[in-house]
């Protein structure tokens, strides 16, 4: 842990997500009718090299397609990277647009898009809600398309150096649908966000 962000934030910044990510799932929930299980969110300070350690949610040896989207505002900026595991694609086509046959590539990238949307925004709104900021997002990118985990961080790892990372993991249950949203701040955030901290823990 880093030396300036002790147990005290990581555990608050662990709750904050937890709200954030509940009413995420919940928006999600609704939209394609099912249960979404979500377990505590992982928060640690790392380094680029490290990163691969906070996916250890997905199977290094699975292939993956991920999202990308910038956000600032109030002194605090990040990423937001969505990691969605191909192999859950055919069951989200099924629950989002009834889907049976085979899907393309483009039904991909839609069903892609459409899940880091509603998970991105709602998640970032939830965290600047309870922090009493507004973050706004860039456009979202596709870092990468069936690939594994490990090229994913070696192609796009310096466009990460030290960082507060927050893992949250989210799986469909009844449904082989799993993906991890991991939210990325800058190394220049954490004091702003140790203030922003403050005042809840006051």
């Amino acid at each position: 842990m880093h030396e300036n962000f002790d147990e005290v934030y990581r555990d608050c910044f662990q709750e904050i997500t937890n709200i954030a990510m509940g009413q995420a799932a919940d928006l999600l929930a609704r939209i394609l009718n099912v249960f979404i299980v979500l377990p505590i969110p992982n928060v640690n300070i790392l380094e680029s090299s490290e990163l691969h350690m906070a996916l250890s949610a997905i199977d290094e040896s699975r292939s993956v397609s991920a999202v990308c989207q910038g956000f600032i505002g109030g002194g605090i900026s990040g990423e937001a990277l969505l990691i969605f595991n191909d192999s859950s694609f055919s069951d989200v086509a099924h629950l989002r647009h009834n889907l049976d046959s085979d899907i393309n590539e483009n039904v991909e990238l839609e069903l892609l898009m459409d899940i880091s949307n509603v998970l991105i925004g709602a998640c970032l709104r939830g965290i600047a809600d309870q922090l009493d900021l507004k973050f706004s997002q860039g456009h979202p990118k596709v870092l990468g398309r069936h690939v594994n985990v490990e090229q994913l961080i070696k192609t796009n790892a310096e466009r990460w150096k030290k960082t507060l990372a927050i893992e949250v993991n989210y799986t469909i249950e009844e449904h082989d649908v799993n993906c991890d949203l991991l939210l990325l701040f800058t190394e220049d955030s954490f004091e702003t966000l140790k203030t922003k901290a403050d005042y809840l823990l006051e």
